[in-house]
């Protein structure tokens, strides 16, 4: 069953259990799945709807960090909730140190030197740890990778 197939099914389970909270946040997904379907007319493949997946879960984040600066808790509550339901579509991330190997390998792999060769790494390393890691992980990786 592909991930979006998943998708679908947890959402018709959420409507069935009158799981409101869960049933919105899905919605929300797969509103943002049709809108990149639509907008590029192409039908989404897993790797696909994890990238969309990854970028509300970005989204969440940031507005959490606004929303408990201005001492919002009961909205940053719900953010984080919204969080939760989408990180179980994300497969397994991975370990800070999977994150430093795979980077120091294609580091090495690129014969990559120094911080002017980081676009040519990260380009690389999104393709291949996209869904995987936190990118932000990556690219702090990669910087210390090309630094040292």
């Amino acid at each position: 069953m592909s991930l979006k197939d998943q998708i679908t099914e947890d959402m018709k389970t959420a409507m069935r259990a009158k799981d409101s909270e869960r049933l919105g946040t899905i919605r929300l997904l797969q509103a943002a799945m049709k809108q990149k379907e639509v907008d590029e007319r192409v039908v989404l493949d897993d790797v696909a709807v994890v990238a969309i997946v990854d970028k509300l879960i970005k989204q969440r984040k940031d507005s959490i960090t606004a929303f408990e600066g201005a001492g919002r808790q009961d909205l940053a509550d719900k953010e984080k909730a919204e969080m939760a339901v989408l990180q179980a579509y994300l497969p397994a991330r991975m370990s800070a140190e999977e994150v430093t190997a795979a980077v120091q390998a294609i580091v090495a792999e690129l014969g990559a030197k120094g911080p002017g060769d980081m676009g040519k790494v990260m380009g690389a390393v999104k393709t291949q740890l996209a869904g995987k890691a936190d990118m932000g992980q990556v690219s702090a990786a990669v910087k210390a990778a090309l630094a040292g």
